[in-house]
């Protein structure tokens, strides 16, 4: 109902402006004397042509159209009118530009303009438009075309709206009154250059006494001193936006601003408690974590964060304390070794200070607290512990068995102060040279000792409680073993000398050197000399340097490699230490041939068997040897080849078809084992694989299936193709040896008038023949003749 009141003073308020003298929308009328065109004189210009008045032919009531308008009936906007319109028809009114013919009608007949639709200014607010009026028959234009503006007047029909809904801000806690928060804005889409219809004005419905807003600009400040976020920090505040200046009537719209109070340092870190007690275990391991103590601030953030210090304590350096920063806790932790049973108690005095300080509260006051830590060490059953962290011992290399080199000494730092038994590990004596005495730890040796083998000895030594046996420790015990001359002299190395044949008295054939393991504190000195049962007859000498070598001398002018190659000289090596230690170590001479510098030039055969350490006796064996497996070598590769291509000929009765005997004569009609001509005659007969049996094959070869051949008839071609067959075989027989064979056939067929000549074919038949027909047959043929046909003569006459 109050809408309804207001949308009506607003039109009577619009139509009283419209009807105002002064306004621009007024009735234009142009009269007319004549016909369209005609004009009147009112004078000339500067170029003396005549002015003319135009004429105005067009008139509309209104440029202003209300929007929003709610009637039945079409509103009505105005009327197009011209004065050759006689009111007979004839003038026919045309309006085009925007909307026209969808939002503005037009009457033809008497230029009437309606709105057909409700029309939001918001949406447009203005319309051009143009009209003209032609003539209904002729079609001609009676005006020129106007353009004219159709405005949407605007009416308060649209409420402000905020831009954002809801606002977040912030603002620091513990603000002075009218620090800003956030503005906010609201819009109205009404037109701002009419009326009071887009002037809008902020107020604060919720969220007072905290906080206000400019009702200008919309920018919302702290109202109240003294915000504390610990106490209370979000608030919700409702700001409303109404339009018309604010005035009763005007249409309003509200939004929410969510305001949170941000921290500052305001408050010191406090300790919840005054006094702190821990117990730790004497047994803890370095680095390990005490205890862990919190202090508790109301701020937050950066704001909360603390640093812990000891600012005191009867243990310098026995704990540290540090910040974990993901939780602002104080960790102490154990930087030296606890031990009950000299300090049991240790009092910490700590301080928490926030890191980060605000100036402005230090008016507050210290932002810092303090607290007392007391520290309780607990007993431990502890391992005993050793006097020394290792120790270490000596003992010469020819001590006896059994022999104490030394004692070890561990203790229970218990209060029980339990018994104490020792005992060593193994795994570090192996070969079981030591050991401890249970009770009071002594170490003695078990089995000799040889500084030369092993100079040192590092064993461990273990301490058990007696009565808790899990309870042990150990302590690593090195020991020495001293030097002591128990090794004699010997040559440095294995000298190769030999003499000239032709060699001076008193000439130097090899300068010798010695070598000692034992290690003398002075160092060695040698003595060099020839032995005593080599002194008599020697023929070379020894002369010592007195610098640990020693000259093998010449003592005669020449030798004689036949009469003797090799001598011995025996060279008594002694050392200066006590006990004195001596060896005889013999070198090897050997005579040789030299030139006149005295170059060897060759050496007697025994000399170098001698020098290579076997005797002529040795290399004999072993060149038999060689020669004895050479022999069986080949006698096996002889054996392998003789069985390879010896002949399988197994019997008389073997019928083959290779001849693998020559220079032998045919037996004649008598000889049936050298061919059966019934295989000529019936091939299918011949086995389908046949290797060959006058060698033994090397490798075995799959049968060759060959083609059974029809039987031969008694044509050559047949004897021709089956000869060939047979050839082809052979050929390709992987089985035959790589040797030419003859492989002979004895058949000439049927079709010969002679028929067959060959003996072969007797074997067939058992009687007697008659041959006195070759007689018949001519001079070629008498030889035959005689040779068979006089044999039943000859048989006649012996009988």
């Amino acid at each position: 109902m109050d809408r309804r009141k207001v949308c009506l003073l607003m039109v009577l308020w619009v139509m009283a402006h419209l009807s105002s003298p002064g306004h621009g929308l007024r009735a234009l009328r142009r009269t007319t004397g004549g016909r369209r065109g005609s004009t009147g004189l009112t004078g000339q210009d500067a170029n003396g042509v005549p002015l003319r008045r135009s004429k105005r032919g067009w008139m509309w009531n209104q440029f202003f159209l209300l929007e929003e308008y709610t009637g039945t009936d079409m509103q009505y906007v105005g009327k197009l009118h011209s004065d050759g319109d006689r009111g007979d028809g004839s003038v026919r009114y045309v309006l085009t530009g925007e909307g026209a013919g969808s939002l503005f009608k037009i009457d033809e007949k008497s230029g009437d303009i309606h709105a057909t639709k409700r029309l939001d200014r918001e949406e447009k607010a203005y319309y051009i438009l143009h009209a003209k009026a032609i003539n209904r028959f002729t079609n001609e234009a009676l005006e020129g075309q106007s353009e004219f503006i159709i405005k949407i007047h605007d009416i308060n029909d649209n409420e402000p709206r905020f831009t954002m809904d809801p606002y977040m801000a912030r603002v620091p806690e513990m603000s002075d009154i009218g620090t800003s928060v956030i503005q906010v804005t609201a819009i109205d889409a009404d037109d701002p250059t009419y009326g009071n219809s887009a002037r809008v004005v902020y107020s604060i419905l919720e969220g007072q006494p905290y906080f206000s807003v400019d009702p200008e600009t919309g920018l919302i400040k702290t109202a109240l001193p003294g915000m504390d976020r610990e106490v209370k920090e979000n608030y919700q505040v409702v700001i409303q936006a109404k339009d018309m200046a604010g005035q009763m009537g005007g249409l309003s719209g509200t939004t929410t601003v969510s305001i949170t109070l941000s921290d500052v340092n305001d408050n010191p870190p406090r300790f919840t408690k005054t006094v702190y007690e821990f117990r730790v275990p004497e047994s803890t391991e370095l680095g390990s974590v005490v205890g862990v103590i919190r202090a508790m601030d109301a701020d937050i953030g950066e704001n909360a964060e603390m640093d812990y210090r000891i600012i005191g304590s009867d243990g310098p350096g026995m704990f540290d304390i540090s910040t974990n920063r993901s939780t602002q806790d104080g960790v102490i932790v154990l930087r030296k070794p606890l031990d009950f049973e000299r300090k049991r108690q240790y009092i910490l005095r700590i301080q928490v200070e926030n890191s980060h300080i605000n100036p402005r509260f230090f008016s507050v006051g210290p932002f810092r607290d303090e607290a007392t830590i007391k520290i309780i060490v607990e007993d431990v059953d502890e391992p005993p512990v050793f006097e020394r962290t290792s120790y270490v011992m000596e003992v010469k290399e020819d001590a006896a068995r059994n022999t104490v080199i030394g004692s070890v000494s561990a203790s229970d730092p218990d209060d029980k102060n339990s018994l104490v038994r020792y005992s060593i590990d193994r795994r570090t004596d192996m070969d079981r040279m030591f050991n401890v005495h249970a009770g009071n730890g002594s170490v003695f040796i078990l089995r000799e000792l040889d500084r030369e083998e092993s100079a040192w000895h590092n064993i461990s030594v273990i301490a058990t409680e007696f009565n808790n046996p899990r309870q042990i420790s150990r302590v690593p015990v090195y020991i020495r073993v001293l030097d002591v001359n128990d090794n004699a002299p010997t040559f440095a190395t294995n000298y190769e000398t030999f003499v000239c044949e032709n060699a001076k008295a008193n000439q130097r054939i090899q300068t010798v050197s010695a070598a000692d393991p034992d290690e003398p504190l002075g160092g060695h000195r040698f003595f060099f000399s020839l032995a005593q049962e080599a002194a008599g007859k020697a023929n070379f000498s020894v002369r010592d340097n007195k610098d640990n070598t020693a000259w093998i001398l010449t003592r005669r002018n020449s030798y004689n490699s036949l009469q003797k190659s090799i001598y011995h000289v025996p060279v008594v090596i002694s050392d200066g230490e006590f006990p004195m230690q001596s060896s005889t170590n013999t070198l090897t001479i050997r005579v040789c041939t030299c030139d006149r510098e005295g170059n060897m030039k060759l050496c007697n055969a025994e000399a170098f068997t001698a020098r290579a350490g076997l005797s002529t006796g040795a290399l004999v064996a072993i060149l038999l040897c060689v020669i004895i497996l050479l022999m069986i070598v080949v006698l096996f590769a002889a054996l392998r080849r003789q069985r390879k291509k010896e002949p399988l000929i197994i019997s008389k009765e073997d019928v083959r078809d290779n001849v693998v005997s020559y220079n032998d004569e045919g037996g004649g009609e008598e000889d049936t084992q050298a061919f059966d001509i019934g295989t000529l005659r019936n091939p299918e007969a011949i086995e389908e694989s046949k290797q060959r049996r006058d060698i033994v094959p090397e490798t075995f070869y799959p049968a060759v299936r060959r083609p059974v051949l029809p039987p031969i008839r008694d044509t050559n071609g047949d004897v021709r193709d089956f000869i060939n067959q047979r050839l082809q075989d052979n050929d390709s027989d992987p089985t035959a040896p790589p040797y030419d064979s003859l492989a002979t056939y004895a058949y000439e067929g049927n079709g010969s008038v002679a028929e067959s000549l060959s003996s072969l074919d007797s074997v067939t038949t058992e009687g007697d023949q008659d041959y006195n027909y070759l007689s018949e047959w001519g001079p070629r043929f008498k030889k035959l003749a005689d040779m068979y046909g006089g044999d039943d003569d000859d048989s006649d006459r012996d009988s």
